[in-house]
């Protein structure tokens, strides 16, 4: 699978939430993007480990953060609709600026050096 990066401001940060017997972690960071008509949130989930390194993190931090598409059918029963869910795994994350103002990162800023990243996969 290969990997993306996204752009953005930090909007939301929350707890660690651990789930099942084997004690599955995962916590949200929800980044924001302005593109001027309207506001975009992007959530992105961190997992096991990657959960802590998510203390360095503040709201208003601009970020680049790599990430990985992840997707999973379910099926209560046989006779049952069945369901697609897909998620943004964060594998890691730069920040790039501090904020404490808020507000969003503007998407043409943030994608100006992409030079940078000559092999980057596009997303859509």
């Amino acid at each position: 699978m290969s990997e993306a990066t996204v752009r953005g401001v930090v909007h939301l940060i929350e707890e660690t939430k651990t789930y099942g017997q084997k004690g599955f972690r995962k916590r949200l960071v929800v980044l924001e993007q302005d593109n001027g008509r309207f506001t975009n949130y992007i959530p992105l989930d961190f997992i096991q480990d990657g959960c802590d390194t998510v203390d360095e993190l503040q709201v208003g931090d601009n970020v680049e953060v790599s990430y990985r598409l992840s997707g999973r059918k379910w099926q209560r029963d046989a006779n049952s609709d069945v369901k697609y869910f897909l998620s943004a795994e964060a594998l890691r994350y730069k920040v790039l600026g501090s904020g404490g103002g808020g507000g969003a990162a503007d998407p043409n800023e943030a994608f100006d050096d992409a030079a940078e990243f000559p092999d980057a996969d596009i997303p859509f």
